[in-house]
């Protein structure tokens, strides 16, 4: 860790400590209430309950079901995330006031209903027309929702976050511009998104697919970062558009989600799981929190081997970047850069870097840098 001074690595992992007992506090107590109302006659209760509160019909239960289990699992992980939000901003992390904190939580909350009602109201249409072979053509539906959901999303979810400005034409943008020409990539536009009325932290991305497809840089890193640096950050990103991650990515969550539907099927299905969750079957709206309970367990089974595939992809990206720009020595001057601005802890436990960690660690990014070498001719 000789790239770190000792008072950098001390601030990454106090910052690792500190925040570190909140998100997973969060992540447990949601799982928990999930699993609770799930599995006990308690979310049932919920369903009936607030559907009376709409009339007590079919589709009442599953609307205002499905909006009882949304907002109250948001009530329930306030707590947690305003603490680490506190602890971020302690380290400097946070420039968005509490009342722009608010308001960008109850726009994802809108935006998650706006989604979920839809979903589970035609969910449940199939369960009502076939209620032991839903799952068939709901798995595919899911499939097909994922891969649209993919391709709109920088359409149409993004700019609900952000706001978005070309970059200046200029050596910089040409630059990365050129990177792309050189990758064979067709880049639309390069933009500048408004981060840092969030945070301080450091990141650019490339989003899209053909005529869509466009490189995002942070307001943050422009600011902070020397050009070549950028132009390493958006070289790592080309990357895992040169090796279609995106789409690859989008084919494994079709994938994924359709096995996942499948498995939910086969839960739902067993009638002792659906007595014990107070339903009497896969059609009964009080059936919704035992699917989402058991959602929630799959979700949380196969997050340490999402992590490792993405780890995987993370260092075959940096290793494109390397490739295209011959630069590792500003390649480690970008990582160093990202780890200190972004308070990381370069050299995290292993453990949870094995379960937790979508990147390798910054010591070990840098460490394959400096062996990487040019490929011969």
């Amino acid at each position: 860790m000789d790239d770190f001074t000792p008072e950098e690595v001390a601030r990454g992992r106090a910052l690792r400590r500190a925040q570190l007992p909140w998100a997973l506090g969060g992540r447990t107590a949601g799982l928990l209430y999930t699993l609770a109302l799930g599995l006990t006659p308690a979310g049932a209760g919920l369903v009936t309950a607030v559907g009376a509160l709409f009339g007590g019909s079919r589709t009442a239960q599953l609307l205002a079901g499905t909006a009882a289990l949304l907002v109250t699992g948001q009530v329930l992980q306030l707590p947690f995330s305003a603490r680490v939000r506190t602890v971020r901003s302690h380290y400097g992390l946070v420039t968005q006031g509490r009342r722009g904190w608010a308001v960008d939580i109850l726009r994802g909350l809108a935006l998650t209903l706006v989604l979920a009602l839809p979903l589970v109201y035609g969910l449940y249409a199939l369960t009502e027309r076939s209620p032991h072979g839903w799952w068939l053509p709901a798995a595919g539906l899911a499939a097909l929702l994922t891969i649209a959901l993919s391709f709109l999303h920088p359409l149409l979810i993004e700019p609900v976050f952000n706001r978005f400005t070309p970059l200046p034409d200029g050596e910089l943008r040409s630059a990365l511009l050129g990177l792309a020409r050189r990758d064979a990539i067709r880049v639309r536009q390069v933009l500048v998104a408004d981060a840092s009325r969030r945070t301080t932290a450091l990141n650019a991305y490339v989003s899209g697919f053909g005529a869509s497809r466009r490189i995002v840089v942070y307001d943050t890193l422009l600011t902070t970062a020397e050009p070549r640096e950028v132009e390493l950050v958006v070289a790592h990103e080309l990357g895992h558009v040169k090796h279609r991650d995106v789409l690859t990515g989008t084919v494994l969550g079709a994938v994924g989600a359709a096995v996942a539907v499948c498995l939910l099927g086969l839960l739902a299905n067993w009638q002792a799981l659906l007595s014990t969750a107070g339903a009497t079957d896969a059609a009964d709206p009080r059936s919704l929190p035992l699917l989402a309970a058991c959602a929630a367990l799959i979700g949380a089974a196969t997050g340490p081997l999402q992590c490792a595939v993405s780890r995987r992809i993370e260092v075959r990206a940096d290793l494109h970047a390397l490739e295209l720009t011959s630069d590792p020595e500003q390649f480690i001057a970008m990582q160093r850069r990202l780890a200190v601005t972004n308070v990381s802890d370069v050299d995290p436990p292993r453990l949870l870097e094995l379960l937790f960690a979508t990147h390798p660690s910054a010591t070990r990014r840098i460490t394959a840098a400096r062996a990487w070498r040019p490929p011969a001719g």
